[in-house]
């Protein structure tokens, strides 16, 4: 809010500077259509100009290179004065209340003004405009397109009267009174605003005079008139025309509007810290030096003439061979197998996954395959979801296989290669929720019988199964911590 009242207030300033300028200048002229349009442009460029930010930048070059020392650090408490002063507070409020007094006023008067044609006869005319007689003593006015009198003034068939109004509603004036109103609210402490909308509204007679002057009527008659209505004379109207010589009183606006923006231009310092001279040693074909700039400079060195050589040619080797990128192998003669075999494999598994709490709160299963590369020393590399369940079981899958051991590597024609290897990891959620498989960290199968497609065995034929020819395995609690649980293996099944 602090930022808006210091451009309001440079507002301020420049329509007292512009206002002056008009009742110094041309105020005692009669171009009233000049005057009208100096009196709107000079408002709104008011408004304008302390938007308009000239920046201009400047270089600065400082000697030497900038140093930055630190002293003893010692730890300080500083204390924020969070208070606000209290013109910072008051004159806000009563900037408010001030534009909501002078906006509320504004449109009281147009509801007014509505109610008043709304309730009137109305009589529409053949050039567009309406007239509308209202009862009791009401002035003739105009407002936009209407025409608002009363019934004794509409029975006199006062022909200067509605030439009058009609003028008015020909220019347009109105919409002028709207928007210096508009104005006048953001500029409500401002005397120069209310006496700028005064002279407006003078001009506005004057100009309406002048069209019930050009159509014939007799200039004393109508002042007459006017004086008999109550109405201001337009004395400036009637009277002797300014010359034309006065137009170049105009000029007096560009200094001022030149000003205005100097006032509220900004310099911008860009700081350069000068650099040692450098020497930038290149090749050419004679000795030379150019000054590149104020830092560097360009030293072109010609090189000692020298005879000409052919440079030799490689010839293609029959006997080289391109050898081929190292890459992983699907099944080779040994495969890789986890420390311990199948059996520690499974109970990796088991003592390691943890069902997500959000996957078993939504209720979901299934089995994730990953698939991943066992290096030659072991380790594992590239893990990769094949089938996918959902991003959060993906996600314990894909870390628990990463956080495996080193496996034992596999061999291809008795060499360590890399090899490809895939592992079904299987979430199934039991009547009692997802508990953790193991007890202490250890996975006892005595709990537990092995099904493998379909039959049961024991812990040591288990052990003699590569795990290659795996295809899934799940792991199933005991329900209701009551009997034994079940570790169930289904194997690849063999292609003919």
């Amino acid at each position: 809010m602090t930022d808006f009242l210091i451009y309001d207030a440079k507002v301020a300033v420049l329509i007292v500077v512009f206002y002056m300028f008009y009742r110094l200048l041309l105020s005692k002229e009669t171009f009233h259509r000049v005057n009208r349009i100096v009196l709107l442009s000079t408002a709104l460029l008011s408004f304008v100009l302390p938007l308009c930010v000239i920046t201009t930048h400047q270089t600065v070059v400082l000697d030497g290179v900038p140093a930055v020392s630190v002293g003893a650090l010692q730890p300080a408490v500083l204390e924020e004065d969070c208070t606000t002063p209290l013109w910072q507070t008051v004159i806000p409020i009563l900037y408010i209340i001030g534009v909501l007094a002078t906006l509320g006023h504004t449109l009281l008067s147009v509801w007014r003004v509505l109610m008043l044609v709304r309730r009137s006869e109305r009589y529409p005319q053949a050039d567009g405009t309406t007239l509308c007689v209202v009862h009791g003593d009401v002035p003739p006015f105009s407002f936009c397109s209407y025409i608002v009198m009363n019934h004794s003034d509409y029975e006199a068939h006062e022909a200067a009267v509605l030439a009058h109004e009609r003028g008015h509603i020909r220019q347009h004036h109105s919409c002028d009174v709207l928007l210096v109103d508009l104005l006048t609210a953001l500029q409500w402490f401002n005397p120069a605003m209310w006496m700028l909308r005064q002279d407006l509204r003078a001009i506005h007679e004057y100009e309406a005079d002048g069209a019930v002057l050009s159509q014939g009527i007799n200039a004393r008659q109508y002042q007459y008139l006017l004086i008999t209505k109550a109405a201001s004379i337009g004395g400036y109207s009637i009277a002797k025309k300014s010359p034309r010589s006065s137009f170049l009183k105009l000029l007096a606006l560009i200094p001022i509007v030149g000003v205005a923006l100097a006032l509220n231009a900004e310099t911008v310092y860009d700081y350069v810290y000068q650099q040692p001279q450098k020497k930038i040693i290149k090749k050419g074909k004679k000795n030379t030096t150019v000054k590149t700039d104020t830092v560097n400079e360009l030293v072109v060195v010609a090189p000692p003439a020298q005879p000409q050589q052919v440079e030799p040619v490689e010839m293609p080797n029959p006997l080289k061979v391109d050898q081929k990128k190292d890459r992983a192998f699907d099944v080779v003669e040994e495969m890789p197998q986890f420390p311990g075999g199948s059996s520690a494999l499974l109970e990796y598994l088991a003592a390691n996954i943890r069902y997500p709490k959000a996957a078993h709160k939504a209720g979901v299963q299934g089995r994730v395959i990953l698939t991943f590369v066992v290096e030659k020393d072991g380790s594992i590399s590239g893990t990769e979801v094949v089938k996918s369940v959902s991003p959060l079981l993906d996600a314990e899958a894909v870390r628990v296989i990463n956080a495996m051991p080193n496996w034992v590597p596999g061999r291809q024609n008795g060499k360590v290669v890399r090899v490809k290897y895939a592992v079904p990891v299987s979430f199934m959620l039991q009547d009692d929720g997802p508990k953790k498989m193991t007890e202490g960290g250890t996975f006892n199968t005595n709990e537990y019988d092995i099904e493998v497609d379909g039959k049961l065995v024991d812990i040591e034929t288990l052990k003699t199964i590569t795990p290659a020819n795996i295809e899934s395995m799940d792991v199933q609690k005991p329900k209701d911590g009551q009997g034994k649980g079940r570790i169930i293996v289904k194997m690849k099944q063999k292609k003919e």
